[in-house]
């Protein structure tokens, strides 16, 4: 949560009353060409906000601000925003509803969805309903094509996939068009000479399954190279290997926002 003024609560409350309507619209409108006008994701691969824990996103907006996370677009749209509001943001969104996805739910997919969930006892940091809840995001309501490929594709490269959920909010944010100063692309950032390595010329790199088939395959790689030693592995697939930043930035998501409790 992000700290009170030193003038004290009295000042803060002033101030966050003085916060205009049409100013939080103004901040919001950044959010809507990818998130949707109330939060709600009408684009596959591209997660909703609407409804997310306010210190949830208080804290990764902070982050997206200050570059440690997100894309460049991401980083650019937060750049100058102060404490109080992103507070007012976080705030906005945390009191949207969540629209539901167009369409009737798979009923087996359902079914197979509750016992596993059930299996790895997702509901002790998201809650049983999967609100969400402090830092834990919400994942009720999500783009379930979104949260499917992220399975497959990681078990596919016998990778956790909350693993995998960890290392895309630190990469990308969640934004399925990220796009770094470097030329890293989508969800996972991967770098474009990739595709010559392991994969065909018509490949896009932005296509949700591609980058996340090609980002697991990656870090697969890196892990095996590494014995095992994701901290290690880590800093290879960032670039950064010998660093402790984004290594640490990782397990931290992985721990704090997704990791299960086996059973």
């Amino acid at each position: 949560m992000l700290p009170l003024p030193r003038k004290g609560w009295r000042t803060w409350l002033l101030a966050a009353l003085l916060f205009s309507a049409p100013a939080m619209a103004q901040i919001a409108e950044r959010c809507a060409p990818c998130h949707g006008p109330d939060g709600t994701s009408g684009t596959p691969g591209t997660p909703s906000i609407a409804a997310q824990p306010k210190v949830y996103l208080e804290n990764l907006l902070v982050l997206v601000r200050e570059g440690v996370r997100g894309s460049e677009v991401m980083q650019q749209q937060m750049k100058g925003l102060s404490d109080r509001e992103i507070s007012a943001l976080a705030t906005h969104y945390s009191k949207q509803a969540l629209r539901p996805t167009p369409g009737a739910a798979d009923a087996a997919l359902v079914k197979q969805g509750r016992l596993a969930s059930a299996k790895y006892r997702c509901g002790i940091c998201h809650l049983r309903d999967y609100r969400g809840r402090d830092g834990s995001p919400r994942i009720a309501g999500q783009r379930e094509e979104f949260l499917v490929t992220v399975h497959y594709e990681a078990k596919r490269a016998a990778l956790d996939p909350q693993m995998v959920l960890g290392l895309i909010q630190v990469e990308s944010a969640f934004r399925k068009h990220a796009l770094s100063t470097a030329g890293a692309r989508g969800l996972m950032q991967v770098m474009p000479f990739w595709i010559k390595e392991i994969g065909q010329p018509q490949d896009n790199l932005f296509h949700l399954r591609t980058n996340l088939r090609y980002g697991c395959v990656i870090f697969k790689h890196y892990l095996d190279l590494e014995r095992g030693d994701y901290f290690r592995a880590l800093g290879r697939y960032n670039g950064s290997l010998g660093q402790a930043e984004y290594p640490n930035l990782v397990l931290l998501a992985w721990k704090t926002n997704w990791e299960y409790i086996p059973g």
